[in-house]
């Protein structure tokens, strides 16, 4: 009385699947085919390539922001850290402009909606005011080396002997 139905499931490398049922009483079988569809259909495609290109340009602007917030950020770092090394070097005025230019670029840089142009703008101010500071340290660096290039003076005589006999003891390991 009870009918006995087999029923099988396969599925192959590709994601299709068989099933097949076949009645054990009568022998019948019946048999279907499952596969996925090719995933997108074509309107699918062109419509997201449309999209993509409908938002190229906001995608060109969202990056160059990036890029500039990230100059912004570097620069900002650069010269808080210069400003703590050689702050000292420059006059009171020079340094608060400096500082007040750090203060406006962080202000654009938490900006939302700030775009690159501003951000760019304010970075080349910061950089403009931090130019004496360059300067600063510039100078504290060839004090530096100024006091090494003196003691180092009366050595580069020395050191013109000394490469000749370099020089000879090369060509000496050469012949040899």
């Amino acid at each position: 009385g009870v009918p006995q139905v087999e029923v099988t499931f396969d599925i192959d490398a590709n994601g299709i699947v068989h099933v097949s049922a076949k009645d054990k009483a009568t022998n019948k079988e019946q048999s279907i085919r499952i596969q996925a569809s090719g995933g997108l259909s074509d309107d699918d495609i062109d419509q997201m390539v449309k999209d993509a290109e409908s938002h190229a340009e906001e995608d060109s602007a969202r990056r160059a922001r990036v890029e500039a917030k990230n100059s912004a950020e570097s620069t900002i770092h650069q010269t808080e850290k210069a400003l703590a090394d050689f702050g000292d070097k420059v006059s009171a005025e020079e340094k608060t402009a400096i500082e007040d230019a750090i203060a406006t670029l962080k202000a654009t840089v938490e900006d939302e909606n700030a775009d690159a142009e501003k951000l760019t703008a304010d970075t080349q101010a910061l950089l403009q005011a931090s130019m004496k500071l360059g300067e600063a340290m510039y100078k504290a660096q060839q004090a530096d080396s100024g006091e090494d290039g003196g003691a180092e003076a009366p050595s580069d005589a020395g050191d013109d002997s000394v490469v000749d006999a370099d020089f000879e003891e090369v060509d000496g390991d050469k012949k040899e």
